[in-house]
């Protein structure tokens, strides 16, 4: 019995590189992509220009009318403008819908 917790107090070098490999791993599969999302999110963001047909991701459909900043007004159903943030334009709908225009 006495063996046994002599070798459980031990140090382990097989269970450092264990944790090692767990946290390279989550890093490539979770935290790196997300990273790349969130670059090309801000990068079509800030390449939407008037004339451009977005989908917000609350729904919304219609074309830019005018940018300022960090917000640009949306020009939906003959004539109706909505003000939104560009945070707001939904990067995988916009891009599914206008590949999809284009088939």
């Amino acid at each position: 019995m006495y063996s046994i917790l002599a070798q459980a107090q031990g140090f382990q070098p097989q269970s450092l590189i264990v944790f090692g490999a767990i946290i390279v791993i989550f890093y490539f599969f979770m935290i790196r992509p997300q990273q790349k999302k969130q670059k090309d999110q801000k990068k079509f963001n800030e390449e939407v220009k008037r004339g451009d047909y977005v989908i917000t991701i609350g729904g919304a459909h219609g074309t830019v009318a005018e940018t300022e900043g960090d917000t640009f007004i949306l020009e939906v159903e003959k004539g109706g403008r909505i003000r939104f943030n560009k945070s707001a334009i939904s990067m995988e709908a916009t891009k599914a819908y206008t590949t999809k225009k284009a088939s």
